[in-house]
């Protein structure tokens, strides 16, 4: 079951940095994955993004994948319930 956590962001935060909040969220992602506390699929989720336009974005900002064997099997395995071999 997921859940969500609202965080309450005073309007005028948004009107100064002239940002939406999906903005503040895709801002918050990008953060949060360049620092490795998200994964790339969590922080693309965050984002609301595709698998394409988050890479696209991390790379227009120069930020490099993080890419580890846990999650190169945790894909192996999705892959094996979505497709099995």
């Amino acid at each position: 079951m997921n859940t969500t956590v609202a965080i309450e962001i005073p309007r005028e935060v948004l009107h100064v940095t002239r940002m939406t909040a999906a903005d503040l969220k895709t801002e918050l992602a990008v953060h949060l994955f360049e620092q490795g506390k998200l994964s790339f699929g969590k922080a693309r989720e965050l984002a609301d993004m595709t698998v394409w336009d988050f890479q696209q974005l991390l790379g227009s900002r120069g930020i490099s994948m993080h890419y580890d064997l846990a999650e190169y099997e945790e894909d192996l395995e999705t892959l094996k319930i979505l497709r099995p071999l």
